[in-house]
């Protein structure tokens, strides 16, 4: 199947990853899946989407951002957990894109940052890298923004996670699409096998 049908067998084995090797992801590795990423579907070629990278040394001020942006109590519960995790993912790369004040164009813009997202997820499983999409409640937090250089009129579409697999989970079952779809009309016929006369 993979052989006739590489992107489906990518979809279908592709897996959130939330534990990841120390190993770090090369650079040039991660420029080639951002290229491959920009060929997500975007109207009109707007690509309203940025990035923005933390890897190295750097980790540790992802990490303070978003420790920065927690309660205090928070801060006593997940301070020293995130520090641990933060610390072994190779990784951060915030996803962000400007936001139009023209509603159709800003849900326009949004959907094609979420398909370079996937894009991106996929690419990367493809050359065995692992990724977690974020949408923790850090991306709306001024302190956490000011500190990794989103600006104002910018939305955080994710953080995403990036890195090689320590462990790669089990499949969940999906429903079949069947379950979710509404026919209007009749569906066509299946093709009939020619007869011979």
């Amino acid at each position: 199947m993979s052989e006739q049908y590489p992107v489906a067998d990518v979809l279908r084995k592709r897996r959130t990853i939330r534990q990841f090797k120390p190993d770090p992801v090369p650079y040039p590795l991660l420029l080639e899946l951002l290229d491959i990423a920009n060929w997500a579907p975007n109207h009109g070629l707007r690509e309203p989407w940025r990035y923005i990278l933390y890897q190295g040394k750097a980790r540790s001020e992802f990490t303070e951002a978003v420790i920065g942006s927690m309660s205090a109590e928070e801060k006593a519960k997940y301070a020293e957990q995130r520090i641990g995790e933060y610390a072994v993912i190779p990784c951060h790369l915030i996803v962000a894109m400007k936001e139009d004040p023209r509603q159709k164009q800003r849900e326009e813009d949004f959907g094609a940052a979420c398909a370079w997202i996937q894009s991106f997820q996929l690419a990367a499983w493809e050359r065995g890298l692992g990724v977690v999409w974020k949408t923790n409640t850090y991306i709306y937090s001024p302190y956490f923004r000011r500190a990794v250089g989103v600006a104002d009129g910018e939305k955080v579409v994710g953080v995403l996670h990036v890195g090689y697999p320590a462990a790669i989970p089990d499949p969940r079952p999906r429903s079949p699409a069947e379950s979710k779809l509404t026919v209007r009309g009749s569906p066509d016929s299946p093709p009939r096998a020619p007869t011979e006369d």
